[in-house]
């Protein structure tokens, strides 16, 4: 089986001196892509010197978009997605692809402990997104958003649509992969500390972090987001009925009850609306 390392890249030169040495050597007939996305250090000499193929976006798109265009030169059966901050180990990746051999689609590297995230903020997000997810699928998600992962080449490439240019594609992919019904799999790994500064913005990604809650239910099943939503909206409506009507001794709707409960029924509406077109999103990508 022919593998494809896709390592995405905005100016980093230390952390691929690093981790190149290491993955041209342990995996010498793996095919390694760089995707230079808009660096303004040294990124693609460093790759030039370790033999990697280079993709280059001519400015910065965002880390799914270098993913995506990774994605589409590879040639490799499997594809494996690791950071270039030097945070993954490239040892880890046989370890990776042992489950695809053994009939999984996706194999996802779960980060192990608080000490493997780079904040305490982000830990406890990240185990927001996990427990919101496992609920969604009804299968324990370890990681949602680990960004070190082994896929099945041609199912992937299935789903590329999907995917957003920022960092939450591998929230994306995740919930496309259960979707689909393909079997997925999570193998724990320690990560290192990163070399060089992050990209992430805190508050521009805080809000994309927020909204991959939102996303996860969209991708999955719309109306175990909105049916409940809409019940608690209802449900208001009707206890705000119930009040008025007791302290006016008048049983008739007040506009806000009956606000509360219309909104309840278009809540429930648009969840309809968006199981289907949910269904479809899916069906096409099948199709294809």
């Amino acid at each position: 089986m022919k593998v494809s390392v896709i390592i995405p890249a905005k100016n980093e030169e230390g952390g691929l001196s690093k981790i190149l040495p290491v993955l041209c050597q342990r995996f010498p007939d793996a095919e390694v892509i760089v995707v230079n996305d808009g660096s303004e250090d040294d990124t693609v000499r460093v790759c030039e010197q370790h033999g990697a193929t280079v993709l280059n976006h001519p400015y910065s798109k965002g880390n799914g978009a270098a993913i995506k265009t990774g994605a589409r030169a590879a040639k490799g059966d499997y594809l494996v997605f690791m950071d270039a901050d030097g945070q993954h180990d490239p040892e880890d990746i046989d370890r990776l692809l042992d489950p695809l051999s053994r009939g999984y689609d996706l194999v996802v590297g779960a980060r192990v402990g608080r000490d493997s995230q780079a904040s305490l903020a982000r830990w406890s997000a990240n185990g927001i997104y996990n427990r919101l997810a496992s609920w969604m699928v009804n299968c324990r998600i370890d990681d949602l958003t680990s960004g070190f992962r082994a896929v099945d080449r041609r199912k992937f490439l299935g789903f590329l649509y999907l995917l957003p240019n920022g960092f939450s594609y591998p929230a994306t992919s995740t919930m496309a992969f259960f979707r689909a019904g393909y079997s997925v799999d999570y193998v724990p790994v320690n990560v290192q500390g990163r070399i060089g500064k992050s990209h992430i913005n805190l508050v521009r990604d805080g809000v994309r972090f927020f909204l991959i809650i939102f996303k996860i239910g969209t991708l999955y099943s719309p109306l175990k987001v909105y049916f409940p939503t809409a019940v608690f909206v209802s449900f208001l409506g009707v206890v705000n009925y119930l009040m008025a009507s007791i302290s006016s001794q008048s049983w008739r709707f007040t506009n806000m009850s009956t606000l509360l409960i219309l909104t309840g029924m278009i809540i429930f509406l648009i969840g309809l609306l968006s199981e289907q077109l949910t269904n479809l999103q899916y069906k096409d990508s099948d199709e294809g």
